[in-house]
């Protein structure tokens, strides 16, 4: 069955571009948007967005170098709502989950493949969890989007696109970090060691080259802002609490980030445990498992929001939409299956094949 298209629109405007125009209008957004322009501003001044000396929790970015190039169109044309980074996060995001769909959806007819990709990205967007940043100028969407750009690339056989799109991400947040081994199982599981490790090898050597330059102009800036501070490590509390299981260890025990910590390693080991034991074979395997392992560590983390769980919610959504918003006819139906239960096994001429 499709998803109705009017439908989706219909709940798109109302749950994003409704909200978000007037939000821009009363000039209301998220602290976010303020920092991501400020390390443009200080990228292209002095060549790292951190500032030395952090204090407050407005001096502190919690993010890779890449994160401030969503900040550029501000430094390059001014002080208008049309160069706001919440606007640059906002087509970052469309491009790249546009994009994932249209890789999802290769081998559809043309007006087939537009209509459902339009379906698909529209249900996505409006679900409230995405929504919400996307309104209010969250910066995780766009890596988000990126995440399932890998995850088709991947799905697709395109190893190297898998890796840009990884490190891409990678160079924007921590919590794209994880995905690299878990793409790497599912090309290891399904094309063999020279996908995986092509993937591998692109992914961290574009992350390495966003994230060294500024790493060596100010390894203290860098070491406050990007470490210390987003795992609730530093002096000053991260503002990004909410109370979840982490959250409650570090408020009631008495080495309670130790202990968060400890159980954050411990899933993480797991997880990695089970990408060896039982690795992902399709890109929704794929997807379900960066959405569990991110689920705990958004769970367990000493310094996180509810509003992480963009990660799991479009990671578990992603293959849904991929799979209900298609034909299931022909050619469509028989890739739609290989999304969900991998490709159909080889056979070879003059050799049974067991049912």
């Amino acid at each position: 069955m499709r998803w109705p298209h009017l439908a989706g629109f219909i709940a798109a405007i109302g749950t994003v571009a409704v909200p978000l125009v007037w939000l821009t209008v009363a000039g209301l957004e998220q602290m976010e948007v303020g920092v991501v322009e400020r390390g443009a501003d200080l990228l292209t001044s002095s060549g790292t967005p951190y500032l030395h000396h952090p204090v407050e929790v407005p001096d502190f970015n919690p993010y890779l170098p890449g994160m401030a190039l969503f900040g550029l169109p501000r430094v390059l044309f001014g002080d208008s709502m049309l160069t706001s980074a919440r606007l640059s996060c906002l087509v970052g995001y469309l491009a790249t989950a546009i994009g994932a769909m249209r890789v999802t959806m290769q081998g559809v007819c043309r007006d087939e493949r537009g209509s459902t990709t339009a379906t698909g990205v529209l249900w996505l967007t409006a679900c409230p969890l995405v929504a919400l940043p996307l309104a209010f100028g969250g910066v995780d969407p766009p890596v988000v989007g990126l995440l399932l750009l890998a995850l088709a690339c991947a799905h697709r056989g395109r190893p190297g696109l898998s890796g840009v799109a990884l490190g891409v991400a990678a160079s924007l947040k921590w919590t794209a970090w994880p995905a690299i081994p878990v793409v790497a199982a599912l090309l290891m599981a399904s094309g063999g060691r020279r996908p995986a490790a092509k993937c591998v090898v692109v992914s961290t050597g574009v992350g390495a080259l966003a994230v060294l330059p500024p790493l060596l102009v100010d390894p203290a800036g860098f070491y406050q802002n990007v470490v210390l501070y987003p795992f609730g490590l530093s002096a000053t509390t991260s503002s990004a609490e909410s109370p979840l299981l982490g959250h409650l260890l570090v408020a009631t025990l008495p080495h309670g980030k130790s202990v968060a910590v400890a159980l954050i390693a411990v899933s993480a080991v797991a997880v990695a445990a089970s990408l060896l034991i039982r690795p992902p074979r399709t890109a929704a395997a794929a997807a379900h498992r960066l959405g569990w392992g991110l689920s705990l560590a958004i769970a367990l983390s000493p310094a996180t929001r509810v509003g992480y769980a963009i990660y799991p919610v479009a990671l578990f959504a992603w293959p849904s939409l991929c799979r209900l918003t298609r034909s299931t006819r022909g050619k469509d139906s028989t890739d739609t299956a290989q999304w969900r239960e991998g490709p159909p096994a080889r056979s070879h001429p003059g050799r049974a094949v067991a049912p």
